[in-house]
């Protein structure tokens, strides 16, 4: 591949991207102005990893006027202290140098210290009128809940079956290629609903011989699988012996990523209308993002359950 596929098929419009719908028909209503409140100055995305928070964000930005250094984008885990916002607000007073306005975009903006979210809240209550601050974040309620309340806040939402399937044909087709439905399915199954996750998997798949791409793409479904089989044992109270070993086999994994899926699996387990007091401890465990624990946190996690109840 020439390109990355999920940066090569970033959309850059709206009506580019698939999925959403509820969400993008309100941010076109406000761009329109045919919505009743305008675009606020303050607009946060919250969402699972990998779903599109900061594409919407650049797209909005394009569509407001900001062009080129005028949108500056700020990665909040790597730059998370009081300092970088200071700049922010400093460099906010000043007038667009390419568009009609400046936009910052936040990423991950819940890593922000509790010093550095004080002062984005004075930044967002006195924004200048050319400037548009957008918040993106995989946690809103790490956020001050003031700093939500001056957002208007918009949810991006995995992508379901039909909707991952359609993004799959586009790029199959735009790529001048073809794939049996079976490893269409594959994907689909692996992607667990993460458009970014799909065409990370598309193009290792379509990268190897057509024999072998179905094979590729079940390689990927091993991830997924052992996180399952953690999933079931922490649910049914597994002993800790068989625990560390299914984590062993997880060490090179994200924990973010791992903690997301048990209490996605426990979710479903409790909608279905199961009373089940073991699931709910297991999601008490898993509440608290790993960030800075790590591995060694999803490892803490796994063996508080067996004390959970």
């Amino acid at each position: 591949m020439d390109k990355v596929l999920y940066l090569k098929y970033r959309p850059d419009k709206l009506e580019n991207v698939i999925g959403n719908q509820e969400t993008l028909q309100i941010l076109q209503g406000q761009l329109n102005g045919e919505a009743e409140q305008p675009l606020p100055h303050s607009l946060l995305f919250h969402g699972p990893t990998g779903c599109g928070k900061t594409t919407l964000g650049r797209i909005v930005a394009g569509e407001l006027g900001a062009k080129g250094a005028d949108i500056r984008e700020v990665d909040s885990a790597d730059f998370r202290g009081i300092e970088t916002i200071r700049e922010i607000r400093k460099q906010s007073a000043y007038k667009p140098l390419e568009g009609t306005c400046k936009v910052w975009i936040l990423d991950e903006v819940h890593r922000l210290t509790g010093d550095a979210q004080s002062a984005l809240l004075k930044a967002l209550e006195d924004t200048p009128n050319h400037v548009y601050y957008i918040l993106c974040t995989t946690d809103p309620q790490k956020l001050l809940p003031t700093i939500r309340g001056r957002c208007a806040q918009y949810q991006v939402k995995q992508l379901n079956e039909t909707e991952m399937m359609r993004l799959l044909r586009r790029v199959v087709k735009a790529e001048q290629e073809t794939l049996p439905k079976q490893v269409y399915q594959q994907i689909v199954n692996d992607s667990l609903g993460h458009p970014r996750n799909a065409l990370q998997i598309l193009a290792q798949t379509l990268a190897v011989p057509e024999q072998e791409r179905l094979g590729v793409a079940k390689q990927a479904a091993e991830l997924q699988s052992k996180t399952i089989e953690l999933c079931r044992a922490l649910v049914d109270g597994s002993p800790w012996k068989k625990i560390a070993g299914i984590l062993r086999g997880l060490q090179d994994e994200d924990p973010e990523g791992i903690r997301r899926a048990v209490l996605g699996y426990c979710q479903a387990i409790l909608l279905k209308g199961r009373e089940d007091t073991r699931v709910a401890a297991v999601m008490e465990q898993f509440t608290e993002p790993f960030y800075n624990t790590g591995f060694a946190g999803l490892t803490l996690a796994c063996y508080s359950v067996l004390f959970a109840e």
